[in-house]
């Protein structure tokens, strides 16, 4: 995973974007697919605002919503096929963002 305006590398493989909001100020040949339904909800993403003392709930929150959405994981999984691909967020917080529940959930 990495963040959307880090620069492409050859060693990323597929280049999935996975928020529900497109990044400010990115083109659309940055990334090879975009799977939103894979984000949290916009409630939960609200809600969370990136405020890192919400970021226990919002991990069990996103989680329950990614175990309610079996055919949307099993997409993305799909998606992702053998590798290699990298999970692409725009938010500025490398540690507390959707795409380190995304990858630790699809790694499990």
């Amino acid at each position: 995973m990495k963040r959307i305006y880090d620069e492409a590398e050859p060693s990323d493989g597929k280049r999935i974007l996975v928020d529900r909001l497109w990044p400010r100020g990115i083109r659309k040949d940055a990334i090879d697919v975009w799977f939103k339904d894979s984000a949290p909800s916009d409630e939960l993403r609200s809600w969370f605002h990136h405020e890192t003392r919400l970021w226990p709930e919002f991990e069990r929150r996103y989680i329950a919503e990614l175990d309610a959405a079996p055919e949307v994981v099993k997409g993305l999984k799909t998606l992702i096929g053998d590798g290699p691909a990298t999970l692409l967020y725009g938010a500025r917080d490398e540690a507390h963002n959707q795409a380190v529940v995304l990858r630790d959930y699809l790694a499990r």
